[in-house]
């Protein structure tokens, strides 16, 4: 947290949240983070900077050393993606634009992740589950489902943030009770007005945001859950036969994303605590995140890539839990001589009604 310490004035934060540097903003007497917009009492910073004054152990170290040692990296010349491996695999095609990839040396200790789920699924099954989904789908062309692309699906470690957040809930709002009621020839209406508060400390856990830029966060997303019981500490043992991505998001670069699910979640929590009124007017809805803790993880997923008409899709796999998600291509030849059936068979049809008609 703390870059350097040469007594107050001198200190140099980083963003409890994103990892920015803070400025010290005189009209609110806060720290600001001009990336993420997050800010903070000096006090608070300070106090946070203090705990996380841990020194990395000797084992850290190694393991940081052997990460180094035993990975390889490749590199895609045609979309510049990074695909590593452990030393004794080598990668023969980009998985993401199917073009040819280069030894492109090693990596350093700091792509070595925290955790990883490993692989439950074999290729086999999740092939089977490709080709039960594809069924389903009518017109799609024919070189998508061929033995040659199945034969493409690629067990792939996606690198993923996951976040755990305290957020500062902070909630007003005027609930409403409404009573009506009929005497006589009259309806009276009563409406009692409350003053609803909430403040709370909201405590979000395993919030994920993949690191890699090429691949859809919608499609990452639709394939979760990951059941984070099943965490274990990373080692080089996990690669071997598969592939992973080496992360080109950082933690700043997803903190966004993260920031939208913890506060949406936060309100949720907030929202569900609120009951008995009949309307309720919020004034005041804030949800601050004061601290983030982050952890680099390898997450498996079965991942394959389809290039039609110079576009890119995407199908992907869970390789834990099976579910699955993809939006696959079109044949617009093949939707045309569908309909084109059915015009002609709805046309023959009604020939023979009105023809009979007419006899």
């Amino acid at each position: 947290m703390i870059k350097e310490m040469m007594g107050l004035d001198a200190a140099e934060y980083k963003c409890p949240n994103c990892n920015a540097d803070l400025k010290f903003d005189p009209t609110t007497q806060k720290l600001t983070c001009e990336y993420c917009m997050s800010s903070f009492t000096v006090e608070y910073i300070k106090s946070v900077c203090a705990k996380a004054e841990n020194s990395i152990t000797a084992a850290e170290q190694q393991a940081a050393s052997d990460f180094e040692e035993h990975t390889s990296l490749f590199h895609c010349a045609s979309c510049g993606a990074d695909i590593m491996c452990d030393d004794q695999q080598t990668a023969l095609f980009c998985y993401y634009c199917h073009n040819p990839v280069i030894l492109a040396g090693k990596l350093t200790g700091e792509y070595k992740p925290d955790k990883v789920i490993g692989f439950k699924l074999t290729k086999e099954v999740a092939t089977d589950k490709f080709k039960d989904w594809i069924r389903q789908r009518m017109f799609v062309p024919s070189g998508f489902k061929s033995q040659q692309q199945l034969e493409k699906i690629t067990g792939l470690y996606v690198p993923f943030w996951v976040a755990d957040c305290d957020i500062d809930a902070d909630y007003c709002a005027m609930g409403k009770k409404i009573r009506t009621w009929t005497s006589g020839s009259y309806r009276y209406t009563e409406t009692k007005e409350y003053r609803v508060v909430r403040k709370a400390d909201v405590f979000t856990k395993g919030i994920p945001a993949d690191g890699e830029s090429k691949i859809d966060d919608q499609l990452m997303e639709a394939i979760e859950p990951f059941d984070y019981k099943e965490l274990k500490d990373f080692s080089m043992s996990y690669l071997s036969g598969f592939f992973a991505d080496k992360y080109d998001v950082d933690k700043a670069g997803v903190f966004p994303h993260i920031r939208d699910r913890a506060q949406k979640a936060s309100r949720n929590v907030i929202s569900a605590s609120v009951t008995g009124y009949d309307a309720v007017i919020p004034s005041v809805n804030q949800h601050n995140i004061l601290n983030t803790n982050w952890q680099y993880m390898m997450l498996p997923v079965w991942f394959m890539s389809y290039k039609y008409k110079d576009k890119v899709y995407e199908f992907a796999i869970n390789g834990q839990t099976g579910k699955l998600a993809g939006t696959p291509p079109l044949d617009v030849r093949k939707l045309k001589l569908f309909c084109g059936g059915i015009s002609a068979a709805v046309s023959v049809v009604l020939g023979l009604l009105f023809g009979g008609f007419l006899l």
